[in-house]
């Protein structure tokens, strides 16, 4: 098949499935991560300052210079391995180094993340890791004596991971010079690549796991105000079944509630949505790993049941919360609505009924002036005739008020007649029913 016959994204589609492979690690080794989000409208954030800001990194150790048109780089920075990736939120550098520090977990480990390079980021530092790989002791529980000094036993979670592959530890505090750490320690004959994925794998988890937990600030926030919103919904509500309320006037102030609920959503939707996708990672990167209970220690899975999932749940319960008063507003409005329609489907009918009796009363009084005034011209009429037929009573002997008496009558329904005929042609047949 010609190259016509390709669509023209199918090479850009398949080629991005392999854009971002996880890193090569040998035994032993260093991991420093770090990850960066803008404060505010992060998913709309200028993305050439995180470019720039790559750059500066790359350009101090004369590294390759990255594309601008890609979300994603890999270059070796003097004897650090980096790998940057741009998500839709944050981004994230993740540089790896042969050999472990002279004390465990040294923050000159992460030097190649300079202090003054990290202020200039354009967002703010949402994760920083460190990672320590080292061989597997013949005997694992010399590895859980190494580890107890550099974990808080109270917190500390110890597992085996990819079918007891590796040993991985830690206890998601951070320490004093800001870096949260863990320990993987590989059984001998595990690949680079395996290693890898799974250091990968770790930085993943605490990224996503910061990222998920920013929708709990959110939540606390939300909830205080849907406290400050409930009572004056209920008492909206409680106030409908009160026919002295005015049903306009009780519309107004829901709409009122409706639109601040309306406006929370809005800010919110965005947060609570990338929360739960972010929570659906953290428990997949968990699922990965395979985790298996190393000797008697905490697991990962129970660590993140006890003070992770709590946290996700406030945040489903707020968002939960804000649905179920804004359907509650809704039924209310178009309760109301149907209230305020029938009141003004009554008052219409009342206004139709006094048109109606003034029409009448109109219509009444048309016709009784219509009688009047044909009164009033039959009597001019007569009048006329009488001095008209004067001179005809004396030239034929007829008494004259006998022959105007006998011309009244005609006059009246002369004048009747033609007043009918002027009504019919001004307002048209029937008008006279």
């Amino acid at each position: 098949m010609g190259p016509a016959t390709e669509h023209p994204l199918r090479y850009a589609l398949v080629n991005e499935l392999h854009a971002r492979p996880s890193p090569r690690m040998t035994v032993p080794s260093t991991a420093a991560f770090v990850a960066f989000k803008e404060p505010r409208d992060a998913a709309n954030r200028d993305r050439a300052l995180d470019m720039d800001h790559l750059s500066q990194l790359v350009d101090r150790h004369g590294g390759p210079r990255p594309d601008p048109e890609d979300s994603h780089y890999q270059g070796k920075l003097g004897r650090h391995d980096l790998k940057w990736e741009s998500h839709t939120e944050f981004v994230t550098y993740m540089a790896t180094t042969p050999g472990l520090p002279i004390r465990p977990f040294d923050p000159s480990a992460g030097a190649v993340f300079s202090e003054e390079w990290q202020r200039a980021a354009p967002g703010k530092r949402v994760a920083a890791v460190m990672v320590q790989v080292d061989h597997l002791p013949d005997d694992p529980a010399e590895a859980m004596e190494r580890i107890s000094s550099w974990f808080a036993r109270d917190s500390m979670a110890a597992i085996w991971v990819l079918d007891e592959a590796a040993m991985v530890a830690g206890d998601f505090r951070i320490d004093a010079d800001g870096w949260m750490r863990f320990a993987v320690f590989v059984r001998p004959g595990t690949s680079e690549g395996r290693t890898g994925r799974l250091v990968h794998r770790l930085v993943e988890l605490e990224t996503y796991r910061a990222m998920s937990m920013l929708g709990l600030g959110r939540a606390r926030g939300l909830s205080r105000r849907l406290n400050e919103l409930e009572p004056r919904l209920t008492a909206i509500l409680e106030s409908m079944g009160d026919d002295a309320q005015p049903a306009d006037e009780v519309l107004h102030s829901l709409l009122g509630v409706s639109a601040e609920l309306e406006a929370q959503a809005v800010q919110h939707s965005f947060r609570f949505g990338a929360t739960s996708a972010y929570e659906a990672i953290v428990q997949d990167r968990i699922a990965v790993l395979r985790e298996t209970r190393f000797l008697d220690r905490q697991m990962l899975s129970e660590f993140m049941r006890r003070r992770y999932l709590p946290a996700m749940r406030t945040a489903k319960s707020a968002e939960q919360r804000l649905a179920t008063m804004l359907e509650r507003t809704a039924r209310a409005s178009e309760l109301l609505r149907t209230r305020v329609d029938v009141e003004r489907s009554a008052q219409n009918q009342k206004i139709m009924h006094r048109m109606d009796r003034r029409a009448d009363l109109q219509l009444r009084l048309q016709h009784t002036v219509e009688g009047l005034s044909v009164v009033a011209i039959s009597y001019y009429a007569v009048g006329l005739l009488s001095y008209a037929l004067a001179p005809v009573a004396g030239m034929t002997g007829l008494d004259k008020s006998l022959l105007v008496a006998g011309l009244t009558p005609v006059a009246v329904l002369i004048v009747w007649w033609a007043m009918r005929r002027v009504r019919k042609s001004l307002h048209g047949p029937g008008d006279d029913l």
